[in-house]
């Protein structure tokens, strides 16, 4: 039977990640994709979805496999409004995954945030916090949450608030709280691949820097 990893986020910074190394590894034989519009890669074994995320009836059917990647986020400027960065953040990941858990995909990897809280105070960290509590009640084998810090890659998204900040904090943790030091994008896909096919269950959160060691 073929061996099937899911990735919704294909198109960010790790998704794009995640997808390029699946495709160049031997370990799933279709790659999965589900998309809100073509993504123009061509690749025999990448199976991709265009769909309509807020109908989870068209594709609740299709969520299966043996590995579910989620990797999707907005910032509040994309998204224009703290209710439609909820949705990404939030609703379409958890429904997401319910609907992989509903369908018996063993194993499940989120990427999620340094300092993610349900209670936090801070509208972003607490989205990631809510998040992480609703999917760990799910039925997954396996359940992978990554808190990386603020990624380090190339995005074909400008984000000129995120690009300072991430130099500030690629000088600041050359010194001290290194706990915060940017988490290259490519670094974490490559960890979040390799330890969804550890035969370890169970629930597991992975920090920052343990990211870059793990």
């Amino acid at each position: 039977m073929d061996k099937v990893a899911i990735v919704i986020g294909a198109t960010g910074l790790v998704g794009q990640h995640i997808v390029s190394q699946l495709l160049g590894r031997f370990d799933f034989d279709i790659i999965r994709i589900f998309v809100r519009r073509k993504t123009g890669l061509i690749h025999p074994n990448l199976e991709e979805h265009v769909i309509d995320f807020d109908q989870p009836e068209s594709w609740r059917d299709l969520v299966k496999g043996d590995v579910l990647f989620s990797t999707l986020g907005t910032t509040l400027k994309t998204a224009k409004t703290k209710e439609n960065q909820y949705q990404v953040d939030f609703t379409y990941q958890y429904e997401f995954a319910r609907a992989a858990a509903e369908n018996g995909v063993p194993v499940y990897v989120l990427v999620s945030s340094l300092g993610a809280d349900a209670r936090s105070s801070i509208f972003y960290s607490r989205i990631k916090g809510q998040l992480e509590d609703a999917v760990s009640g799910l039925k997954f084998n396996k359940l992978l949450i990554f808190r990386p810090s603020i990624l380090d890659g190339d995005r074909e998204e400008n984000r000129k608030g995120e690009k300072v900040g991430l130099a500030f904090t690629r000088f600041i943790t050359r010194y001290t709280l290194k706990k915060y030091k940017p988490t290259p994008a490519d670094l974490l896909a490559a960890t979040m691949i390799r330890m969804s096919l550890d035969e370890t269950e169970g629930i597991r959160v992975i920090e920052g820097r343990k990211i870059l060691t793990s």
